[in-house]
């Protein structure tokens, strides 16, 4: 039974899905499940002895987050979890719906305490905090039970007196015989699926599909409703239609979202652990997913000093000339230099001496009282400060062999730099080691005579 909306463009209420004559429907919207057993994978969260089917059987939950990737399923459970306690559902879509909406929207269930209000908020991360916050009275008493789906981590966008009100539940992408089996009971479904049109698809042809969509299932469907209907009547669907309709595809890549972070994440640290392949194939992602190549050629520039710094200096130069290459040659060609500074980068002796060593720098600043420069190190340009005594006793380092006067630098020595034995590295420890023993050598003999 359906229920007026009142006319707000935002949300819908109702206790089916949707107010749309099936045939008009999309074919993902039409063979989506509406019983808990009709859902596809996640066998973690939906098996016998997990939580969520427990929750939805005894229709003692509270309020719930589904946090994945598009066409995981969220909505999917929503509407399942909606059908199977007999709620009534409010729909939102946090991109159309403002404070007013949500305001009328709560007010209506307060106004109605006998009916099970499920009040379903698609991209919930589009909410500010104010609108957040006005959900926590309604959320908290029961007057609602809200579910939010995601593709963002709720961590970082929904508020945490909302989060720790919810069951928190991660969905995976779904795998490639989930979607391939999917998409083969759509075939034979005369309904709601594709079985009326009585068109043949060639042995991998479905497996294909579920290979391009990515663990998307919306997306899978979507592609097999286009090459069904792009096929000649009572005709069969090529793997040779299959290859002509990828090249028109666009991977699936949230450029401003999780896969923009998890996706650099996993390139910086396949540079860091010297896998050349993993990183090129992060790259291409990225690439492939329209991911701007300067934000990449700024990591680059960033691992080259963090994760190689001295062991190979010219890492840094590298990367900074891919990064001048991004912005003088721009895209599609500069993928080269990108490439490039990748392989370099991923197969450079690796070294975080440097890291550790501002970090230590840092920490000594932070921690100790501030050691004044010494006076034989001030600078004595001017006559007034030489009369102060400032440079006095500085000992200029090139009139000495290798440099080594035997002078301090600090009021109270100070070990900072750790130099790592990769790469060229392994020679910087050597001379260092030997500049410190020249040095000693030049204060003892200072101190003896």
């Amino acid at each position: 039974m359906s229920q007026s909306n009142g006319g707000l463009p935002g949300f819908s209420m109702s206790n089916d899905e949707s107010e749309v004559p099936l045939n008009r429907k999309p074919l993902a919207a039409r063979m989506r499940p509406t019983r808990l057993a009709e859902v596809v994978g996640h066998q973690s969260l939906l098996g016998s002895e997990a939580l969520l089917p427990r929750l939805i059987r005894s229709d003692n939950f509270g309020s719930i987050i589904f946090y994945g990737p598009p066409g995981c399923g969220k909505t999917t459970m929503a509407h399942v979890i909606a059908h199977e306690t007999q709620s009534t559902v409010v729909r939102v879509n946090a991109v159309l719906s403002g404070t007013a909406e949500l305001r009328e929207i709560l007010s209506a269930a307060r106004n109605t305490p006998n009916r099970k209000t499920l009040l379903v908020i698609d991209e919930i991360h589009r909410f500010n905090k104010a609108q957040q916050d006005l959900l926590l009275p309604d959320v908290e008493s029961g007057v609602v039970r809200l579910i939010g789906c995601t593709t963002h981590n709720p961590g970082l966008y929904v508020i945490p007196a909302l989060l720790s009100r919810s069951h928190l539940f991660r969905l995976e992408p779904l795998a490639v015989h989930e979607v391939a089996g999917f998409l083969k009971t759509a075939m034979e479904d005369a309904k709601n699926g594709l079985g009326a049109l009585k068109i043949k698809v060639e042995p991998r042809v479905l497996e294909l599909v579920a290979e391009l969509a990515a663990g998307d299932l919306r997306r899978a469907l979507n592609y097999l409703e286009t090459l069904v209907l792009s096929a000649p009547v009572m005709g069969t669907v090529t793997e040779d239609a299959v290859k002509v309709f990828t090249k028109e595809r666009r991977i699936r890549y949230d450029d401003g979202g999780d896969d923009h972070y998890d996706t650099a994440s996993a390139y910086i640290k396949s540079m860091r652990g010297g896998d050349p392949d993993a990183a090129l194939y992060w790259l291409a992602v990225m690439l492939e997913g329209g991911e701007d190549p300067r934000f990449i050629a700024r990591r680059l520039v960033i691992l080259a000093s963090e994760d190689i710094g001295l062991a190979d200096s010219r890492a840094l130069s590298v990367a900074v000339a891919a990064f001048q290459a991004c912005e003088w040659v721009g895209m599609p060609e500069c993928e080269y230099h990108l490439a490039h500074a990748t392989l370099f980068l991923a197969l450079a002796p690796k070294s975080n001496s440097v890291t550790t060593a501002i970090a230590a720098a840092k920490q000594a600043v932070q921690s100790q009282t501030r050691q004044e420069v010494p006076l034989h190190l001030k600078d004595s340009h001017t006559q007034a400060a030489k009369r102060l005594g400032q440079g006095q006793g500085y000992l200029y380092s090139h009139e000495y062999p290798e440099a080594i006067s035997g002078q301090d630098y600090l009021s109270k020595p100070l070990s900072l730099y750790q130099p790592g034995q990769a790469g060229a590295e392994a020679q910087l420890a050597e001379r260092l080691a030997q500049w410190k023993a020249i040095k000693q050598s030049i204060q003892k003999k200072g101190q003896g005579s």
